[in-house]
């Protein structure tokens, strides 16, 4: 498990390229038969991936974590990104398409993770967070997930937000988890952009087409910054920061959030004409 410190603005704002990739992307997190994580000190949030492909993996208690088992303390949000796969959770199996999500509560003891064709594994994005209060393993299909279409055509951000786990979804302490879905033609994520310094984000990047990548915009809304990602790999936004991206064709993008405010709309919005 990697660990990730703080940053301020004013740290930021004199980092060079390498600096900025190394505090704040992530190198791809599904790697074969393999759990990889990213502990950062936003909001203490656990990024990851388990890409299950010859074994049965295991979510382990790391030792920086102080603590019997991984759940001991905290929540996990899942969900799949890749082929056919299942999850156990004490001694509970969970089978999860591609875009199933599943919320595993503060208290649960083992988790384990599976693919059910080694040829087209299973994808498991993780995304954790400290938790002060029990809630049940809960389990939602991706079909089933609420839908909103955002963007148009016109300004190529045509696209559709997947809410998972929220006050009107699967109930969490405080974790916050959904995707978006571009359109076809379509490259802009989160354009006007916002912030929220009531909590940290954490993007998840899928679905990038072999070839292309995705410019993502960080940092201070005039005193902008950005990240070339591809698939796969993971973005850490400190709450102060804006973060939206565009790609060099469509692709998909978890997003997850954790804090002092639960509520999705909690959102400070910047108006184009205002970014630098």
């Amino acid at each position: 498990m990697e660990i990730r410190f703080e940053h301020s603005p004013k740290e930021v704002s004199r980092m060079d390229t390498e600096e900025l990739r190394s505090s704040f992307l992530t190198g791809n997190l599904m790697n074969d038969d393999a759990v990889t994580l990213v502990y950062t000190h936003y909001d203490r949030v656990i990024m990851g991936g388990a890409k299950p492909v010859s074994k049965t993996l295991s979510l382990e208690a790391h030792p920086e974590l102080k603590a019997g088992y991984f759940l001991e303390r905290r929540e996990l949000g899942v969900i799949n990104v890749g082929g056919k796969g299942s999850i156990t959770v004490d001694g509970q199996t969970y089978t999860l398409n591609k875009l199933d999500c599943i919320y595993v509560g503060k208290g649960c003891r083992e988790v384990t993770f599976r693919s059910e064709n080694p040829a087209d594994p299973a994808l498991f994005y993780l995304l954790s967070a400290p938790a002060h209060q029990v809630y049940p393993v809960q389990f939602l299909a991706g079909h089933q997930a609420n839908p909103t279409q955002m963007g148009s055509r016109q300004t190529a951000n045509e696209r559709t937000i997947y809410k998972y786990i929220y006050a009107d979804g699967l109930q969490s302490c405080q974790l916050v988890m959904g995707l978006t879905i571009l359109k076809e033609g379509s490259v802009w994520n989160t354009m006007p952009a916002h912030t929220h310094t009531r909590r940290m984000e954490a993007y998840f990047y899928f679905d990038v087409p072999a070839g292309q990548r995705v410019v993502h915009f960080m940092g201070k809304p005039d005193e902008t910054r950005h990240l070339v990602v591809a698939g796969n790999q993971g973005i850490i936004s400190p709450p102060w920061s804006i973060h939206s991206g565009c790609g060099t064709s469509n692709y998909s993008f978890i997003w997850g959030m954790a804090g002092e405010n639960y509520t999705y709309t909690d959102m400070d919005a910047v108006a184009i004409e205002d970014l630098r």
